[in-house]
């Protein structure tokens, strides 16, 4: 049973969806940064944009900064 109160959160990382699973909910975004850069090391210093979407689920979408190649 999905609790009602608590939107689901879904997080995107360029073409990769990630819908908020038992190992995070609960999780503040930076907790989950944290947890995602572990696969995902450009969530490290990405910019994150909010949406919500039509069934009221909140989107978290992890955008890459351009970096400069040394």
């Amino acid at each position: 049973m999905t609790d009602q109160t608590t939107p689901n959160r879904i997080f995107k990382i360029g073409s990769t969806t990630i819908v908020e699973d038992e190992s995070l909910a609960g999780k503040s975004l930076n907790e989950v940064k944290t947890i995602l850069q572990r696969t995902y090391p450009e969530v490290a210093h990405a910019t994150v944009r909010e949406t919500t979407l039509e069934d009221g689920s909140i989107c978290h979408h992890f955008i890459a900064r351009a970096g400069r190649k040394g």
